[in-house]
């Protein structure tokens, strides 16, 4: 089975596509240059001794609704307790009556 051709609409559809795809390259482009900018924080973090890998983890916890991040949490602990690992809060407690 064949693909089925594109019919324009009556009127000037070449422009109007035209117009569609020059947006979706320039929202390209700006993308490319967040995307730098964002490198270049990470590396700033950095250089002033923040490890980039955890404020990434930390970025994506913060945007996560509050039961959601609860719910992670609990389970990371479960999945610790069942491997037989500390869970993070019970390697905090572990550490501070040593």
């Amino acid at each position: 089975m064949s693909a089925p051709q594109w019919t324009p609409r009556p009127g000037n559809s070449g422009a109007i596509l035209k117009g569609f795809i020059e947006r979706v390259e320039r929202l390209e482009a700006e993308k490319k240059d967040i995307a730098k900018d964002v490198r270049d924080v990470y590396a700033e973090a950095k250089g002033n001794g923040f490890d980039p890998k955890i404020m990434r983890i930390m970025i994506k916890r913060r945007a996560m609704e509050a039961a959601a991040r609860a719910e992670q949490d609990a389970l990371v602990a479960t999945y610790a307790r069942a491997l037989g690992e500390p869970a993070p809060d019970e390697d905090d407690a572990t550490s501070s009556s040593d």
